[in-house]
């Protein structure tokens, strides 16, 4: 049987930005497009607030009717489904029962594996590794946000980098060798008054905050020296989430994905280079793909 016609989306919801994909009951592309990035982590006022513009924005460019959902959350945990289906019914119009909400990362998983086919990092705003065995269980890896570690994240990258910056003002009075650095830094912070600073710091937004590591990209490449070690570091640090996967859950299928990866080609180099196995890099469209699981599951639904 058929699916019922209508269209079908899904979505790519990270700290830092959101992608959304709508196909129709043919599996072909209608249309494609972003959002704010946002977390279904709702600890502030400001944190609802981004999600609700993120949907907004998703709702207000949807072709209708849409029939049913897959969406891949920052932070989303199944405790939080019925507020968010609330919400996403309202910006969207897609009735929670039509609704299939995931976290990010697993929603990644499942477009590129099979449960028990691969092992996957996934490096953005914060990082985390992941296998999900052929039973459903799931192996996490990090994930614990940018208080505990998230190291190679680019909310990592961009607090370490400022720390360093800091340090070294607190000790010469001047930064000295990474001028550079500080200069594209507080470029694109806007400013390099600590109150300024300290707002974006300390106000929340962790996509913000990751954003600043394209900063630390530029510097590197002008040539600022603490910028590429760092670079350096964080490919370290993501192959050593790789390396545990393999040790906790054996030799398979290793792709990285995120944004991360974009800033330098350094990142991907020193992943492979500190890899106990193979690495792959992957270029997925997770939005697309969770449109079709969305169509999947409908399709199933209708058999």
């Amino acid at each position: 049987m058929r699916a019922r016609r209508g269209l079908f989306l899904g979505c790519d919801i990270g700290g830092t930005a959101a992608r959304f994909a709508v196909i129709d009951e043919a599996g072909r592309l209608v249309r494609r497009g972003a959002a704010p990035g946002a977390s279904a982590l709702l600890a502030t006022p400001g944190d609802r607030a981004r999600l609700e513009a993120s949907f907004a924005r998703i709702g207000a460019s949807l072709p209708h009717p849409v029939h049913a959902a897959a969406i891949g959350l920052s932070g989303y945990g199944p405790e939080a489904f019925t507020e968010l289906a609330g919400m996403i019914a309202k910006e969207t119009g897609i009735a929670p029962e039509c609704l299939t909400l995931l976290d990010d990362v697993a929603l990644a998983y499942r477009v590129l594996f099979q449960p028990g086919e691969g092992h996957l990092v996934a490096a953005g705003t914060g990082v985390i590794g992941t296998h999900f065995s052929a039973d459903g269980s799931r192996l996490r890896i990090g994930g614990r946000g940018l208080l505990l570690d998230d190291a190679g994240s680019g909310g990592w990258i961009a607090l370490t980098a400022l720390r360093a910056l800091y340090r070294r003002l607190d000790e010469d009075g001047i930064y000295g060798d990474m001028a550079g650095l500080a200069t594209c830094l507080f470029d694109a912070i806007g400013s390099d008054d600590w109150a300024a600073v300290k707002h974006l710091i300390y106000g929340g937004d962790r996509g913000r905050i990751a954003s600043l590591s394209l900063a630390i990209a530029k510097a590197a490449e002008a040539g600022d020296r603490f910028s590429q070690e760092l670079l350096e570091e964080a490919g370290r640090e993501l192959a050593r989430l790789g390396n545990v996967l393999i040790a906790r859950a054996g030799s398979r299928p290793l792709a990285f994905i995120g944004g991360v990866l974009k800033l330098s080609p350094v990142i991907s180099e020193t992943i492979a280079d500190n890899l106990s196995g193979s690495a792959c890099f992957p270029h997925i469209d997770v939005a697309e793909g969770a449109a079709r699981l969305a169509l999947e599951g409908i399709q199933r639904q209708s058999e």
